[in-house]
């Protein structure tokens, strides 16, 4: 690859193939360090929100057991008469979740119970959260899932966790038909919400959030960040180049007219050393050159003078 520009590079100044140098290292710095950002951004963007996903499923399990625990035994023989949604640990949930939903800070997350076998039919799971479920079913010692998904209303970030019978009073209800409260069988039927055994995975707790409002964040840090990237290895290239220019290509430039002038016999051209470094030694090198040129020119006209008188006598 380099091969092929290599003519081009020959006829090229000192100063351009620093600067082609330069940009290159800009444009490949740039490149890597904005992929590197952009994943450690996302990864970041993903665990803050996978954070707050977690604290409300916390929030949420909490509601199901005060739910279970304390609304739904003062209200048992009310049941038998009139079915009442409150007394559902799912429905709670889902009330609570919409109500908290009106802060501005969770209004873009949504709340599911994707159940394979639910009494509301609200609560089934699509085939993409029957996959979850399975998988939690399949995999007991899974206790998380996260990713992307597609919805008609764009792509969603999910956060899921397994949701498992472990209360012997949700059976009240779920069991058999014929023990379940008669007001829920007239509402909903028996073909669905039966069967449901102690400590079996029958759902996934599931909250999601558009992908947008995690990538929004993502863009405006993105953006700030490589332009002061972009900024800073702007600035190390127009530093270089002023350096390279004044303390490289000027004196290189100076001590090449001052060997052009000595080649044309002016011996009182002068090489300026003004630095200390590698081209103040070539002055250097180059004034003892021209010393050393003078006096041997000297001595070469002494001896053309001699052979000249001892010619003539």
């Amino acid at each position: 690859m380099l091969s092929y520009f290599e003519p081009t590079l020959k006829n090229l100044k000192l100063g351009k193939k620093f600067t082609i140098l330069l940009l290159i290292v800009f444009a490949l710095g740039v490149i890597f360090s904005g992929v590197a950002l952009a994943t450690a951004l996302n990864r970041n963007a993903q665990n803050e929100i996978t954070s707050k996903a977690l604290m409300l499923i916390g929030t949420m399990n909490s509601v199901r057991h005060y739910t279970n625990t304390q609304v739904k035994p003062e209200l048992t023989d009310k049941l038998q008469t009139e079915f009442l949604p409150q007394v559902v640990p799912a429905y709670s949930a889902r009330e609570v979740f919409e109500s908290l939903r009106t802060d501005k800070a969770f209004s873009d997350f949504f709340y599911k119970e994707a159940t394979l076998n639910p009494t509301n039919l609200r609560d089934r799971a699509d085939d993409f959260e029957t996959g979850i479920v399975n998988r939690f079913i399949s995999e007991t010692n899974l206790k998380e899932l996260r990713g992307f998904r597609s919805l008609p209303g764009g792509d969603f970030f999910y956060i899921a966790r397994p949701l498992t019978v472990s209360d012997s009073s949700c059976l009240e209800c779920h069991s058999t038909p014929d023990v379940a409260p008669k007001s829920m069988i007239e509402r909903y039927g028996t073909a669905n919400g039966f069967g449901w055994k102690l400590n079996q995975i029958i759902a996934a707790q599931i909250i999601s959030v558009p992908a947008n409002s995690v990538f929004k964040s993502i863009r405006q840090s993105f953006l700030l960040i490589m332009g002061i990237v972009a900024g800073i290895f702007a600035a190390a290239i127009l530093m270089v180049n002023f350096w390279l220019k004044r303390y490289v290509i000027r004196p290189l430039n100076r001590m090449a007219q001052v060997v052009e002038a000595v080649s044309m016999g002016d011996t009182d051209a002068d090489f300026e050393r003004a630095s200390n470094d590698e081209v103040g030694i070539l002055a250097e090198a180059f004034t003892r050159m021209k010393t050393s040129l003078a006096m041997a020119m000297k001595m070469l006209d002494k001896r053309s003078g001699r052979r000249s008188i001892d010619s003539s006598q």
